[in-house]
C-alpha cells in the first residue's frame, strides 16, 4: 500500500475514533459550562480551549453592558471614550469566539450568557445594580474600579488556561488569549490613571 493510502486510512480510522472528554485536570478551574464538552481523539485543542472561549464570551459580553451603561450615567467623556473603545473592541472578538466553537462543532454561548455564567471577575447583581444607580463622577468611579477587577478576571482566565497541560496550542486560541492579556493590561493601566485624578 502507498505512503498515500495509508494517510487516508489513518485519518478515515482517526475520524472514526469515539470523541473523548478531558480528566479534570484538564478543565479550566471555576468554570460553570453549560452542557458536556466532548472533543475528538486527536483534536489540536482541548477541552480546556472551549471552556476557555465559552467564558470569555459571557466576561466580554457583560463588559459590554457595563460600558453601554456610561453615556446614560453622564460618565465623563474619558470614561465615555474608555467604555466605547471597550465596547467596540469586544463585540468583534465576541464574533471570533462564536465563529471559533461553531467550527469546532461546540456549543456557542450568546451574549445573553452573561447572565447566567459565573466567570472570574465579573460582577454580581449587587454591584452591577450599584453601578446602574450611580451618575456622574460616581459612576465614573465605579465604573473604573468594578471594570478593573473585570479585567483582572479575564487576565486570571488566560492564567488559567495557560496552566491547563496541552491547552491553548490551537493558533487562533494562543493569539486570542495573548491578545486579551496585553490590551486588558493596558487598560488597567489606564483606568488606574483616571481612577487618580477623578475629583
Amino acid at each position: 500500500m502507498s505512503t498515500r493510502h495509508l494517510s487516508i486510512v489513518a485519518l478515515v480510522v482517526c475520524s472514526l475514533a469515539p470523541p473523548v472528554t478531558a480528566p479534570a485536570q484538564d478543565r479550566m478551574p471555576g468554570m460553570n459550562m453549560p452542557g458536556h464538552i466532548m472533543i475528538p481523539k486527536g483534536a489540536i485543542y482541548t477541552v480546556a480551549d472551549v471552556e476557555f472561549m465559552q467564558g470569555m464570551i459571557a466576561h466580554h459580553a457583560q463588559a459590554i453592558h457595563m460600558s453601554r451603561m456610561a453615556e446614560a450615567h453622564q460618565a465623563n467623556p474619558r470614561v465615555l471614550k474608555l467604555a466605547t473603545k471597550i465596547d467596540q473592541s469586544q463585540v468583534p472578538e465576541i464574533f471570533l469566539m462564536q465563529e471559533w466553537l461553531h467550527r469546532y462543532d461546540q456549543f456557542a454561548p450568546d451574549t445573553s450568557s452573561w447572565r447566567t455564567m459565573t466567570m472570574p471577575g465579573m460582577l454580581t447583581a449587587e454591584q452591577l445594580k450599584t453601578l446602574n444607580a450611580a451618575t456622574g463622577v460616581a459612576f465614573d468611579r465605579a465604573f473604573l474600579e468594578l471594570m478593573i477587577q473585570h479585567h483582572e478576571g479575564a487576565l486570571q482566565m488566560v492564567k488559567d488556561l495557560f496552566a491547563v497541560q496541552g491547552a491553548a496550542q490551537e493558533v487562533d486560541v494562543s493569539v486570542f488569549a495573548n491578545d486579551v492579556v496585553v490590551a486588558q493590561t493596558a487598560e488597567i493601566g489606564i483606568m488606574l490613571q483616571m481612577l487618580a485624578q477623578l475629583p
